[in-house]
Order: C-alpha cells, then sequence, then structure tokens
C-alpha cells in the first residue's frame, strides 16, 4: 500500500503514524496525539523566533541604514539573555547542536549593538565593545565559578523580560517605535505564548510560567505599540 506525500511528510516531521491514523483516517479527536502536535509546532515556532527575529531586526536596520527608536538598554538586556545559556552549555560542556542557536542569537544580538553604536556615529566604541564582549565570554567560559554561570543563566529570563520594559519606555517617550522590527516582535510574542503552554504543563514551575506570562504581556504591548504607531505615521505621511 502506498502512502500519500502528506502522510510522508507529516509522519516525518510533526507527528507519529499512530496520530496521522488517529486524526486522518479513524477521524478522531485524540487528545494525546493533537497535544503532542501543538508541543511539536511550539518548538518548532521558538525555534523560528531564536533563528529569525533577532536576525530580521538586524536587516531592518542595515536596509534603513539607521537604528532610531532601538533601546541600546533593551539590547544589552538581551544579549545579557542569550549569553547564559551559552555560558551554561559551554561550562557543562553540552555537545555544540544543543546550544548552537544560542550562540547563533548572541552574536546575531551583538551584532545589532554594534549597528546602533554604529549608526549613531560611534563606530569605534562599537568595535570595542564587540571585542569586550567576545573576550569577556571567552573568559567566563573558561574561568568562571559555576556560581557565577548558575546565577547568569538563572536570571536570563529576568534580564529578557526586562528588555522588553525599556523597549516599551522608549516606544511611549518617542511616539513612534523607529526601526523595530514588527516581525520580530511577532514573533517574540507568538513564541512566549508557546513557552507559557509548555511550562504550564509542567505544574513544578509556577515561577517560570509567571515570569513567561509577565515577558508575554510586554511582547503584547510592543506588538500593539508597533501597530498603533505605525497606523499612526500613516496617517500622518498621508495627510
Amino acid at each position: 500500500m502506498s502512502s500519500s506525500p502528506l502522510k510522508d511528510f507529516l509522519v516525518a516531521h510533526l507527528m507519529p503514524e499512530k496520530c496521522y491514523l488517529e486524526f486522518f483516517i479513524n477521524l478522531k479527536f485524540h487528545v494525546p496525539c493533537l497535544m503532542f502536535v501543538f508541543n511539536k509546532l511550539i518548538g518548532l515556532w521558538i525555534f523560528l523566533d531564536i533563528f529569525f527575529a533577532q536576525l530580521l531586526q538586524m536587516l531592518k536596520i542595515l536596509w534603513r541604514r539607521n537604528a532610531d527608536g532601538l533601546s541600546m538598554a533593551c539590547v544589552l538586556l538581551q544579549l545579557y539573555a542569550s549569553s547564559g545559556p551559552v555560558l551554561f552549555a559551554v561550562a557543562h560542556n553540552f555537545p555544540l547542536f544543543a546550544w548552537g542557536e544560542r550562540l547563533f542569537l548572541s552574536i546575531q544580538t551583538a551584532v545589532i549593538v554594534f549597528l546602533i553604536l554604529h549608526y549613531r556615529g560611534d563606530t569605534v566604541r562599537g568595535i570595542l565593545f564587540v571585542s569586550a564582549y567576545a573576550g569577556l565570554m571567552a573568559l567566563l567560559g573558561s574561568y568562571a565559578p559555576a556560581q557565577v554561570i548558575s546565577a547568569v543563566h538563572s536570571s536570563s529570563l529576568a534580564a529578557l523580560t526586562t528588555s522588553k520594559v525599556f523597549q516599551a519606555r522608549t516606544n511611549y517617550h518617542n511616539g513612534h517605535t523607529g526601526q523595530l522590527s514588527s516581525l520580530s516582535v511577532f514573533l517574540s510574542c507568538a513564541a512566549s505564548l508557546g513557552l507559557i503552554f509548555v511550562s504550564l504543563q509542567d505544574t513544578g514551575k509556577s515561577l517560570a510560567t509567571a515570569t513567561y506570562i509577565l515577558s508575554d504581556c510586554f511582547s503584547c504591548i510592543l506588538l500593539v505599540q508597533v501597530l498603533c504607531y505605525g497606523s499612526r505615521t500613516a496617517k500622518k505621511k498621508t495627510a
């Protein structure tokens, strides 16, 4: 019996064959399979957020050739948040495939810091910052005590949440979102929702769930700001 291309794709990437049979052959609403597929999709979305959110932001800065409206405090906290898991993985000798995406995210964020400084006329300071960051990461990864690495790692989520507060405040004071990428904000908002769902399935992490909820609230505020200020700007241009 030959299988369809749709079945081959779904079974290979999204669900086991048992779930495919339940959904498409038996036409049953199988809750465990539904949860499996939903978790798979959430994992994919989080992966997309890690790989593309900062990349889209970086490309927008390069395309517009300025970084107006971006909060330096926000980006620095994002860099801190992405560096924590990298240091933790290096300290515990995790294989590269387990943390390579976090390293990629950290590199992108460091480049964004450089671009902000570059387009503000501080290119030399940007080069010095990137060099100092790379040196500090190498130093911490090799010589930092386990307690320091653990503290940085455990505070990464709080730093990421706080970063959104700084960006939202900057947007409010400026009255616009500048070069803040709407696609990046949307990816982050959806990824935060996914993290809430995953965390709720683990009842032993109520504090983490509360932090994810708070983080997503600020992500939603940023998304609303992007939509509202973008609309306001469009109205001014057509007036």
